[in-house]
Parts: structure tokens; C-alpha cells; sequence
């Protein structure tokens, strides 16, 4: 820190929403900022900078610390319908580096008021968020797939959204309308990635997790890729990403196993992979989400959010994926009971997922983020993740969410 400057914690939150938190952080010195080890340095064009001012240099994994290349892997859930300079989500936004938050309508054990109230609070909330991230992309995700799974639904005076098994097989001009009215209600809110389309199959109707909710297009892997790639260029029109879910396939499942999570092994077949070739060979994927889902054909260890022999030989390797890979909530019950919380974050890791969700939902911790770059360094420093794991996964989220450290 220069001699005679004291920037503080409260001064950086307020800086952040005014949009000065470059001027406050440009004032440390380079020793206040922690050395990047080893990995990759791919670099991210800067934006173009206002007349009369100086540009800000590049920020590559070289000059991005350990720690806030940790906590840009993080999707994190809170509690709010607005957010305040000295509230604990915004310091994890402005000062630690939190990559991304996720908004839900209801909380997960009280059900009351979480995120959502009407469109105009949501507008906001969005927006005080995003200003506490100045100079990079903050991810704003949510699960908007239509149907029963509606964060933003008439409840809140938004317009209902049919269902994807409601819209499924229906002609392309029906589909386009409804992939419209669905991505301009995330527009409008200023949320970047959307935990959607659903690309499971609707194989077993009675699945008590896609197929009785009516989540599926189709139990046709033809029909549910088509009208996959439908929603995905109408989110792409709007400047919103998409996360295919939920990997390699959850449509079969009838029961459950040991782990608590859906059990697929008997049921699941190769054909439930073909969305993702589909969608992956037409360049149309931004993310993919490994959900928490057994299937001892491919890893009879572990769920596949946690199975490198799915997300890493599978998805990275025989399908050719290189991009972002999202786990699903890391603090469900069914996870942590039978990996521990710990090793279930260095199994995804280790697994090759990028992005660490912890939705805050049935389980509430204020102080998730520090714990997990807590944890997340400790596994660097004591070898267990090797540190260019992290380089790996930050330069994939930084390709796509752009911006500094």
C-alpha cells in the first residue's frame, strides 16, 4: 500500500458500487496482490478505454493471485431481494474475486422470499450486484427452464413459461416463440447464464426428477438436440449463455443408491449422450453442468459432478469438450454426507469440473466463499490440486465471462 493511503475493506465496497473499485485497487502496490504460480497465460482483450483515460493493463493468470483465481470458480447462493456495500455477498463479489451468484425464488428449507419479488426489484438486485464486479463479467445464473422449474414465473409478474415437454416436437416457428419469451424475461433482469435447456431424455415419464415434472422436450435424442439448439440461439441473441444439463443423462433413472442421488446404471444408454454431440458439434454449447447422478457404466465410484472418468475421459476426451463444465450443487445432502464436504470439492476439481455451485439453499453458510478458497489453496499448497488445475478452469471462465482478476 502507498505511504498514506489507507484503503479499507468498507472503502473498496463503496468504491465497487460507484464503479470506482479499479481507482481504490490500483492504488496497492504489486506486493499487496499475492504472485500467480505456474499455468497458462492466456490473456483476455481489455475494453476499450473512455477518452482521456489510461487503459488498465491486461490482467493474465500471471498477475491474478492464487486466491482470486480460486474464487472466480464459484457460483454461490444468498439471501436478499437487494444487496448493500457492507453485505457479505457484495464483499466476496468486490474484495475476494466471487465468480458468479445464483438467484432463487424461495429458500430452500423456509421457503420465504429468497431473491425474487417483481421484476423491477429483481432489475436491480442484478444490477447492484454486477457494480460490485467493475472491469470483469459477474456470472448472475438461475434455473429458468420453463414449466415447474420457473424462478421467474407469474407469481412475480413474470409471463408464464410452458414447460419443455409442453413444447417439445412442436413446429420450429412455436419453439422460437417460446425460447424468446423465456430468454427476454432474462434479458430484461441482466442474468448472463441460464441453468438450461434440459437435454435429458424422457425416457421413464415416471422419473420423479425429469420426466414427472415435465422437464424433457422428447425421448427422441433428434427432437430434444433441435429444440435445444432452438433455445440456445435465442439466448445467444440476447448476450445469455447456456448450461446443458444434466450429464451424461439423467432421463432413465428410477431409483435411488447408496449415495442418495439417481442411480442410472441400468438403465442408461448411449443414445442420452447424443444431444451432446449434436449440440457440441454445431458449436452451440457455452457450458455443461455434471449432475449428481450415478451411473456405474462409466464410474461406478462416484456421481458423475465427481467422476473425472466422466467429466475428464468422457466429456473432455471422447466427446472433444473444452469448455466451461458446472457441478451441481456441492452442498446436497446426498454429497457431502458420503464424500465429506471437503473431498467433495477436490473430487470435482479433480474430476475437471470449473465452476464450484454451492446454492446456499437446504444448507446456509455466509462464510461459504472464504472456506472454499481456504480449502481450495490449502489443496494447492499441500500438492493434492496441482495449481495449474485451477489456471485450467480459470482460463475457460474467463473466456467466456471476460475481465480482470
Amino acid at each position: 500500500m502507498q505511504a498514506g493511503l489507507r484503503v479499507t475493506r468498507r472503502a473498496i465496497l463503496k468504491a465497487a458500487a460507484l464503479g470506482l473499485g479499479g481507482l481504490l485497487l490500483d492504488a496497492c502496490t504489486p506486493s499487496s496482490i499475492a504472485p500467480a504460480g505456474s499455468g497458462g497465460s492466456t490473456q483476455v482483450p481489455s475494453s476499450q478505454p473512455s477518452a482521456g483515460t489510461t487503459a488498465a493493463p491486461e490482467q493474465t493468470t500471471n498477475t491474478v493471485s492464487l486466491r482470486q483465481r480460486i474464487a472466480r470458480l464459484l457460483v454461490v447462493g444468498f439471501r436478499g431481494l437487494r444487496v448493500e456495500a457492507d453485505d457479505w455477498i457484495a464483499a466476496n463479489i468486490a474484495v475476494d474475486g466471487l465468480g458468479g451468484v445464483i438467484l432463487f425464488d424461495k429458500d430452500g428449507r423456509s421457503q420465504s422470499a429468497r431473491n425474487i419479488r417483481s421484476p423491477r426489484q429483481v432489475s436491480r438486485l442484478v444490477s447492484d450486484l454486477k457494480a460490485f464486479a467493475p472491469g470483469r463479467e459477474l456470472i448472475v445464473a438461475i434455473d429458468q427452464e420453463g414449466g415447474l422449474v420457473t424462478r421467474l414465473s407469474p407469481a412475480y409478474g413474470y409471463p408464464a413459461v410452458d414447460s419443455e415437454e409442453a413444447i417439445g416436437g412442436k413446429p420450429d416457428g412455436d419453439v422460437s416463440a417460446w425460447a424468446e419469451g423465456l430468454v427476454a424475461t432474462l434479458a430484461d433482469a441482466g442474468i448472463n447464464l441460464n441453468l438450461a435447456p434440459v437435454v435429458d431424455l424422457n425416457v421413464n415419464r415416471r422419473n420423479p426428477a425429469i420426466g414427472a415434472l415435465d422437464r424433457a422436450f422428447s425421448a427422441d435424442p433428434v427432437v430434444v438436440a433441435h429444440d435445444a439448439s432452438i433455445e440456445i440461439h435465442a439466448h445467444r441473441a440476447k448476450g445469455v449463455r447456456t448450461a446443458l444439463k444434466h450429464f451424461p443423462g439423467l432421463g432413465s433413472a428410477t431409483s435411488n443408491t447408496d449415495f442418495g442421488v439417481a442411480d442410472v446404471t441400468k438403465t442408461w444408454s448411449q443414445k442420452e449422450l447424443d444431444p451432446y454431440r449434436d449440440l457440441l458439434g454445431q458449436g452451440l454449447v457455452d457450458v455443461v453442468m455434471a449432475g449428481h447422478l450415478v451411473n456405474g457404466q462409466i464410474d461406478p465410484s462416484a456421481p458423475a459432478s465427481l467422476s473425472r472418468g466422466t467429466v475428464t475421459d468422457l466429456l473432455r476426451g471422447e466427446l472433444g469438450w473444452d469448455g466451461v463444465v458446472i457441478t451441481d450443487d456441492l452442498q446436497a445432502g446426498a454429497i457431502t454426507d458420503n464424500f465429506g464436504k471437503e473431498d467433495a470439492v477436490a473430487l470435482a476439481l479433480e474430476a475437471g469440473n470449473d465452476l464450484l455451485l454451492f446454492a446456499n439453499q437446504q444448507t446456509f453458510d455466509s462464510d461459504i466463499v472464504g472456506w472454499a478458497i481456504d480449502l481450495i489453496e490449502g489443496f494447492v499448497t499441500s500438492g493434492r490440486i496441482p495449481e495449474s488445475r485451477i489456471d485450467e478452469s480459470f482460463d475457460r471462465v474467463r473466456r467466456l465471462f471476460p475481465g480482470g482478476g
